[in-house]
Order: structure tokens, then sequence, then C-alpha cells
């Protein structure tokens, strides 16, 4: 069955700006979907990828995992969604399926030769030399891979960053049994910070968000916290001493993971989601030894996870923070990024990419 050429915006090389660009998306194989793309969240991954910061980027590069679109086609043996319902894409388009870590619903852990595929710039299993990514207006995806979307209609824009974002702080949130009676630390708060400082508050945590700007304490509970702390003041840092069960550290630049690791309780856990590009001054190790207190870090969730974390964001109206924008000004949106000039992630209308140009 021939291919479908489709609009996109690619970056050429790590020098170049992203620009309309045309490519071929397959048509749905027996256990595949085609979906029409009306959203893409924008993640620092993208500006990281098509920058060539990270090792082995292939270029022409296609950005974009947080995908909100409908679905438009599907093949012959495709049960769990139909055309014209809204779906969502993340991180992932593919996996072994048969190692350990897949079978227990852990795909974002897979222990296949080359882990799991990406949702842009990774290899798939058959001809195709490079994944695409969702700055593009449809994507063929592996019907295990799509995530049924429930937020009314209104809120699917700003629901787009929850396949990433979302699911980033969400699983973490879980694996470490947050919920009523724990208290949560949320450093940095960002794309990933606000995203989980709203998640730790719809589990009934009590939660306090740890920031350099004394301007976001407002922001911060708005956005659910129980409590802000300046981490810069010495003082509020000193309050909080022994007093957190749990603290997800969203933080891409590195820090003195000391100022942390006292924070919490006897048997608390640091769990690491930021990627600097340097790393983090590494704690005392007698801070955690006389705690019995752990540092960790983790990466998304798996399929089954990122479904539970979409079904809970819309019975209880979750969605990020956004700011939407036009394909065209995507360059702009990153030079924004940088500055954290944002509140607190972007979102591409994707219809704007029919005017690309």
């Amino acid at each position: 069955m021939p291919n479908t050429k489709t609009q996109a915006y690619a970056a050429q090389s790590a020098r170049t700006p992203l620009a309309p660009f045309t490519i071929e998306r397959r048509e749905p194989g027996a256990r595949e979907v085609r979906i029409d793309i009306l959203y893409c969240g924008v993640c620092h991954s993208d500006l990281h990828t098509v920058r060539g910061e990270w090792d082995g980027v292939k270029f022409p590069c296609v950005p974009g995992h947080e995908i909100v679109g409908r679905v438009s086609a599907v093949g012959s043996q495709v049960s769990r969604v139909k055309v014209g319902d809204f779906v969502g894409v993340g991180c992932m388009v593919d996996s072994c399926r048969t190692c350990s870590a897949c079978q227990e619903g852990l795909e974002q852990y897979c222990e296949g030769p080359h882990g799991f595929t990406g949702t842009y710039n990774g290899a798939l299993r058959g001809d195709e030399a490079n994944t695409y990514g969702g700055y593009s207006s449809a994507i063929t995806v592996d019907e295990h891979f799509v995530l049924a979307m429930r937020h009314k209609v209104d809120r699917l824009a700003a629901a787009a960053p929850l396949l990433c974002a979302g699911i980033t702080t969400w699983s973490p949130l879980r694996h470490w049994k947050v919920g009523p009676g724990s208290r949560v630390g949320i450093v940095g708060i960002g794309g990933l910070g606000h995203m989980g400082i709203k998640l730790a508050h719809g589990l009934g945590a009590h939660v306090v968000a740890m920031t350099t700007s004394a301007a976001k304490r407002e922001d911060a509970i708005k956005l659910g916290a129980d409590e802000v702390v300046v981490s810069r003041n010495s003082n509020e840092m000193a309050r909080l001493a022994g007093s957190l069960n749990f603290i997800l550290n969203t933080v891409a630049v590195p820090l003195d993971l000391d100022l942390y690791v006292q924070l919490l309780r006897r048997d608390g856990t640091m769990t690491l989601v930021g990627a600097p590009p340097s790393p983090h001054t590494p704690p005392n190790v007698f801070n955690l030894i006389l705690g019995r207190r752990s540092l960790a870090g983790s990466a998304i969730g798996g399929i089954a996870e990122t479904q539970a974390m979409l079904d809970f964001c819309a019975q209880k109206d979750i969605t990020s923070d956004v700011e939407m924008i036009r394909m065209q000004d995507i360059e702009n949106a990153y030079e924004r990024m940088l500055k954290s000039d944002v509140k607190y992630r972007f979102v591409i209308d994707m219809s704007s990419l029919k005017r690309a140009g």
C-alpha cells in the first residue's frame, strides 16, 4: 500500500532552524491507527534534539511527542479505537513487547536490544531508518501505543503536555505511593514542576513547592501547593528539615542535592526527573545513611500507566497551563523556553501547519 505525503516541520541539521518539510507516512497496517494531529506540545527534549545537544540525533528531524489528534483510519484488526475518536500519542511508538519490563507494562524500560522506539528520532524495526514526530499533520502508530483522550474537546489542547510532562511526574508519584497523609516537595515550578504540583495535589498530598524565585509564590499556590519555600532562603529551608516523605526534583540545572536530601524524613526518597547538562553536586553519604534516605531516578510511564494518568486527569479536569502558538513560531518559542518565558508549556495548533511556509 503506498505511503502518504504528509506536511511537517523539520530541522535539516543542528545548525538550521525548523522549516516546512514533506515526509511520508505509511497507510495503517492491520493493527495500526492513522491520526490527524490537532495539537502537539513542545517539550525541552524537542529543543535538545533538533539542536544536536544529545548523542545520536538523526537528521532530518521532525520532533514532537505530546500528540493529540483524531483517528482518521484504522487497520482491519484494530479493536481499541475507531475513526473519529480523540486519541493521544506520547514518547513511544514501539518496544520489543517480549522482555520482562514490557510484559509488566513498563515499556519505558524496555530491555530489548534497542529499548523502546521514540516517537521521533527512533529507528523502527522495519526498513524505516528514523521516526518522525508530532510536528506534522498526521501520524501512523501501532494500536498498542495509542491512548484514549477523555478530556472535554475544549480542553484537549491543554491536555497534550500530559503525554510527556504529565506522565513524567505522575509515574514517580504513583510508584512511591504519594497520596493522603504524604508530605511532598516539588522542586522547580516549570513545565514539569507545575504538573507535579497539580498531580500531587490531585492525589491528596500536602504539597510543598520549592523555587528559587519568590515571584512564583502566588502561582504555586494557584497550582495547588499548600506551602511555598524559596530555596535560596536558608531559614525557610531549615524549617523544612526532616519533614518530607517524598521529593520530586524536576530541575534541569545542576543543584547541590544535599540541600534537598536533608529535608527528607527517615525512609524518605528524592526522585530526579530533570536531566541537567552537567552533574548535580552529590549528597554527603551520611545524609543518606543516617536517615535511611534514598536518591532515585524515574523516566516516563508505560502505556497502561499513562492511560490511567490521562483518565485521572480527565475525571478531575487537570491539564497543563499552556500557551498556544502557530507552527511558524516554533523557533521563537524555543528561545523563550531557554529563558523560562512561558507559563508553563507551549502547544502548537497544528492547523497552522497548513499555512506554514
